[in-house]
């Protein structure tokens, strides 16, 4: 199985308003950079998009390391995910699951493969998170130019 790094960032200006998702996807010593967004969206919105949008881009099952400066998506994926499905998409206070559609569609893209989540702190001179900060910024701008 191969071992793939996927580094992911979102950005949202506005919160909500236009938003954007930049993801490298990282194996063997290559990379891929990915990117998109949304007019209307919010930055933890875009922080998951950008995992699920690398997710996709796999074309076989791997063993995925997932690094983000988002803790919502870490603690997300390694912490909350299995009890809101147990729980009806419900959280611990029993209130709906926030973008939930998009929980679904990462359970959905992340079934094939084995995944952890490692944070890292956000805008710290890690190279890669830096690089999909100015993907996802860059994206956002973009949108609300036009």
């Amino acid at each position: 199985m191969k071992q793939i790094n996927l580094y992911s960032d979102g950005s949202s200006l506005g919160n909500p308003g236009p938003g954007g998702w930049g993801t490298i996807l990282e194996y063997n010593g290559k990379e891929k950079e990915l990117c998109g967004g949304q007019l209307d969206t919010t930055n933890n919105q875009m922080e998951l998009k950008g995992v699920i949008e690398g997710l996709k881009a796999l074309k076989e099952p791997c063993s995925v390391q997932i690094i983000s400066d988002s803790s919502y998506v870490v603690k997300g994926i390694n912490e909350w995910l299995a009890g809101w499905v147990r729980n009806n998409w419900r959280n611990a206070s029993k209130k709906p699951v926030k973008n939930v559609e998009l929980w679904q569609e990462y359970l959905e893209v992340s079934k094939p493969h084995k995944i952890y989540a490692k944070w890292v702190k956000g805008h710290a001179g890690h190279e890669h998170n830096e690089r999909c900060d100015i993907l996802a910024r860059t994206f956002a701008e973009k949108l609300k130019e036009e």
